[in-house]
């Protein structure tokens, strides 16, 4: 027996396209998950989608259930939720989070969903991946209670970082962007806002996330002395400036990479993926998190939505699809 799905595939840098998929009925220890909403992270897939992933880093970018290679054909994403239709009892019925592309329907082991609490609405949950790189970062920087921080770079990402900051004890957040619009999702989600220009220094730390060498260089200008930028944007193959000279060695400032590939060193002993994955999915039990959503497409629509998040004519954070109408079709 099989089930019939369709999933999204870039087929050219630049190019997407629907593609009809043949599913086999699930084995033992597997599920089959029927998607409800999946997320289009405006960073990472859209550049995928440009076609601007380096040679060098075909193999580190994959996504776990991406099929094809970069720049393409390739399905790729990582950010969907669905209701598990066939699988061990304990499992069907409920609403999963999995890091799986934009398909209709799909066959996983059992061990790749993560159940959705009761606490978090579905169609807030495939923020789940990005609150993870989020949880992630936090890790890695190790704020502390008191700090003074900037949040650089209004993005799904930054947003996530500030919107967890912000429920640290005494931490003074800002999030810096160069798009005032971004003032009213830096409100909803309690925190202060500022342009790059208007920012306020001497901050113990800054978190990067941008992905533009005028932020990185702003940040490093942010920062009290021997404070510490933690970079969490990823340039693909665009090359980057900084300004390492003048005062950069005699304030003793740090730039540390944090990327959510591994479990930070901080809690790599005590914490597995599916621990981290886990608290993101109770983070999210917080409505304010739904600013984070900026906008909902149809699952058919997607060839014709991607090219405009792309190129910015949609100006989204986390772009919502939804696959209602496939399963009245």
């Amino acid at each position: 027996m099989s089930t019939g799905a369709r999933a999204f595939w870039v087929s050219s840098p630049g190019e997407g396209e629907i593609r009809h998929v043949e599913l086999a009925d699930p084995a033992e220890g597997e599920v089959l998950v029927r998607s409800l909403w999946s997320g289009v992270s405006r960073g990472t897939e859209t550049l995928v989608f440009r076609g601007g992933v380096p040679e060098s880093q075909h193999a580190v970018m994959r996504a776990p259930f991406q099929e094809g290679d970069f720049p393409g054909p390739v399905k790729y994403g990582y950010l969907n939720v669905g209701v598990v239709e066939q699988g061990p009892a304990a499992l069907v019925g409920r609403t999963v989070f999995c890091l799986y592309p934009h398909q209709t329907r799909y066959v996983v082991p059992a061990t790749a969903v993560t159940v959705v609490p009761d606490s978090v609405p579905a169609e807030r949950a495939v923020l789940a991946g990005t609150v993870e790189t989020a949880v992630n970062a936090l890790w890695d920087a190790a704020p502390l209670a008191g700090d003074r921080i900037a949040v650089v770079g209004g993005g799904m990402v930054g947003c996530s970082v500030a919107a967890l900051l912000a429920r640290f004890p005494g931490v003074r957040v800002q999030l810096v962007d160069a798009d005032p619009a971004r003032a009213t999702i830096a409100e909803a989600l309690g925190v202060d806002f500022a342009t790059p220009a208007d920012a306020l220094g001497g901050r113990d730390l800054v978190v990067h996330a941008s992905a533009t060498e005028q932020g990185l260089a702003r940040s490093l200008e942010l920062l009290a002395d021997e404070g510490t930028v933690l970079e969490l944007s990823w340039y693909g193959d665009r090359k980057v400036s900084l300004p390492l000279g003048e005062d950069f060695h005699s304030r003793r400032l740090v730039i540390r990479s944090s990327q959510v590939g591994a479990v930070s060193p901080a809690r790599r002993s005590s914490r597995t993926y599916a621990d981290r994955l886990a608290l993101a999915l109770e983070l999210l039990a917080d409505p304010a998190l739904d600013a984070l959503v900026t906008g909902d497409s149809a699952f058919g629509e997607l060839p014709e939505v991607m090219p405009k998040l792309a190129s910015g004519e949609i100006p989204a954070l986390c772009h919502r699809i939804g696959y209602e109408q496939e399963r009245l079709t």
